[in-house]
């Protein structure tokens, strides 16, 4: 049984993305990570592997069909490395975290405390589960407009090469377009003990904070802190 506030956020997330889902049951599965369910044992708790495992198959098939009937001069290799630039972890994760999955995240206390919400692996796997939870409440024609649409901008810069960088050089690369400019990361917090911090890094250009993320270590937190500096650039500018 679903809390009513989770229906309503999953209901209100249907709504905000256009999806022809009635029934939210399947989606808060999606949204339901290991560590959640491992805590509630006591109720049975489904959480989302199977759906992630399912959505990854699904997704393969559509980024792969999308390439091979739209890119017809591709070679199989080149089919191959575009699509998995297209379909690998920080591609659904930079997606994933544009839409706004983290908030509708249910977690396990400690993943929760430690950055769950914006690790690149928990919010790639919500995606892919997302995929799967959609492919089965309504059709796979409903899945790849879903996919198609979200990852449009990933598939182009795949074609054009600029998929695979990291996101502190994707960061400098964009905002730099219009001339130099200066970008600092800093230390913001610490917490947790010493054998499992977690450090929060927020990044500045031109001395205005665009952003901030945390992570395991200092490169990781400055990772997740460029990812959300460029969603938050690139959404201003839509």
């Amino acid at each position: 049984m679903i809390a009513r506030a989770r229906e309503a956020a999953l209901h209100e997330l249907v709504v905000r993305l256009h999806l022809p889902v009635t029934d939210v049951g399947l989606l808060d599965r999606a949204f339901t990570h290991t560590s959640y369910a491992n805590e509630h044992k006591e109720r049975s708790v489904q959480h989302n592997e199977r759906l992630e495992f399912l959505g990854d198959a699904v997704l393969d098939l559509i980024i792969g069909e999308y390439l091979f009937k739209t890119y017809p001069q591709m070679t199989e290799g080149e089919l191959t490395k575009t699509k998995a630039a297209i379909v690998c972890e920080s591609s659904l994760a930079s997606c994933s975290g544009a839409l706004g999955f983290g908030e509708y995240l249910l977690l396990g206390k400690g993943e929760a405390t430690s950055g769950g919400r914006q690790r690149a692996s928990i919010l790639a796997d919500t995606f892919e589960s997302v995929v799967g939870a959609l492919y089965l409440h309504t059709s796979y024609k409903v899945a790849t407009e879903f996919v198609l649409s979200h990852l449009q901008g990933y598939i182009k810069q795949a074609i054009l090469g600029n998929l695979g960088k990291d996101f502190k050089t994707l960061l400098q690369e964009f905002v730099q377009q219009d001339g130099e400019k200066h970008i600092q990361y800093s230390l913001v917090g610490e917490s947790g003990p010493d054998h499992d911090k977690v450090f929060l890094m927020e990044v500045c250009i031109d001395g205005i904070s665009y952003g901030s993320g945390s992570g395991k270590n200092k490169k990781e937190a400055e990772q997740h802190a460029a990812q959300e500096a460029l969603e938050h650039i690139k959404n201003s500018t839509i």
